[in-house]
C-alpha cells in the first residue's frame, strides 16, 4: 500500500510539473520580448537595454500599476514568445502587416517608420533603381528582408543590422535594406564609409504585439498609449531619441 501511494504522490507531482500546477503569473510584471539590435529603439548600453521602445514600454507598465521585465533575444523568436503568450508583449519595431495579424495580436500604431537603402559612399547606387542584379543585406525575419524577398532580389540576411552593414562595408554585399530611422542610427557609426539614401522604399507602422485574441490587454495598451499621447509623453520620447514623430 505504501508502495502504491508513493506511486501515485510522484504521478500526481509530475502532472503537476508538467501543467505548471500551482504556478501563477506574476500579475504585477509587464513581461517583454525585444531585440536590442535595432537602435534608435532598442539596443544595448553596457549591459542595459535602452532605446525609444524601451522608454514607452516603461510608461505603458507605469500606466497599468506595472513593473517592466525585458527579455533580449532574437527578433523572429521575440515575436513567437509574444504570439504563444511566453511574454506578454513583444516591442521590437514591429510592423503589423496583414501577414503577421493572422498569428498575432497588435495594439494600436505608435510610430510610422519605412524601409531605407544603405549604400558606400563611394557606391553607384543612387536609387532603388539600381540595385537589379545587386546582393543586398538585411535583418533576418524583418519587413524589409520580405520587401527584398517579394522584389526577388539577392538577399544575404543576418541576425542584426549591425552583421548586414558590416557585410556591406567589407565588400560582401551591395547595399542595405532596413528600417530608416535604424538605418541612419547603424550608418553614422561607418565613419562617413556609408551613406543613406533619402528614398522611401515603404511605409509602415509599428505597433506592439501580444498573443492573438488578447483582447483585455490590448485595449489597456491602447488606452496607455492613447493616454502618453494626449500627454505628450510620446513626442517627448522620440525628441530625446531624434526621432520624428507626428503627432496628429
Amino acid at each position: 500500500m505504501k508502495k502504491i501511494i508513493a506511486l501515485t504522490l510522484a504521478l500526481m507531482l509530475m502532472v503537476c510539473c508538467l501543467a505548471g500546477c500551482g504556478e501563477k503569473k506574476n500579475e504585477n510584471v509587464l513581461t517583454m520580448a525585444t531585440n536590442a539590435e535595432f537602435p534608435p529603439f532598442e539596443y544595448l548600453e553596457g549591459e542595459t537595454i535602452v532605446g525609444a521602445d524601451v522608454d514607452i514600454a516603461n510608461a505603458i507598465a507605469e500606466k497599468l500599476g506595472k513593473t517592466l521585465e525585458i527579455t533580449n533575444i532574437d527578433f523572429d523568436a521575440a515575436l513567437t514568445g509574444a504570439a504563444t503568450g511566453k511574454y506578454d508583449v513583444a516591442i521590437a519595431g514591429v510592423t503589423a502587416t496583414d501577414e503577421r495579424r493572422q498569428n498575432m495580436g497588435f495594439t494600436n500604431d505608435y510610430y510610422t517608420a519605412s524601409q531605407a537603402i544603405i549604400v558606400t559612399a563611394d557606391s553607384a547606387i543612387k536609387a532603388a533603381s539600381d540595385l537589379e542584379g545587386k546582393t543586398i543585406s538585411c535583418q533576418e525575419g524583418t519587413t524589409g528582408e520580405q520587401y527584398l524577398l517579394d522584389n526577388s532580389y539577392t538577399v544575404q540576411s543576418f541576425k542584426t543590422g549591425a552583421e548586414a552593414i558590416t557585410a556591406l562595408v567589407s565588400g560582401k554585399v551591395d547595399a542595405v535594406v532596413i528600417d530608416d530611422a535604424v538605418a541612419r542610427a547603424l550608418s553614422a557609426k561607418q565613419d562617413g564609409k556609408t551613406v543613406v539614401l533619402d528614398e522611401a522604399l515603404t511605409e509602415e507602422a509599428y505597433a506592439i504585439v501580444t498573443k492573438l485574441g488578447n483582447d483585455a490587454l490590448i485595449e489597456e495598451i491602447n488606452t496607455a498609449l492613447a493616454e502618453l499621447k494626449e500627454e505628450g509623453k510620446l513626442a517627448e520620447i522620440f525628441e530625446k531619441y531624434e526621432l520624428p514623430y507626428d503627432a496628429e
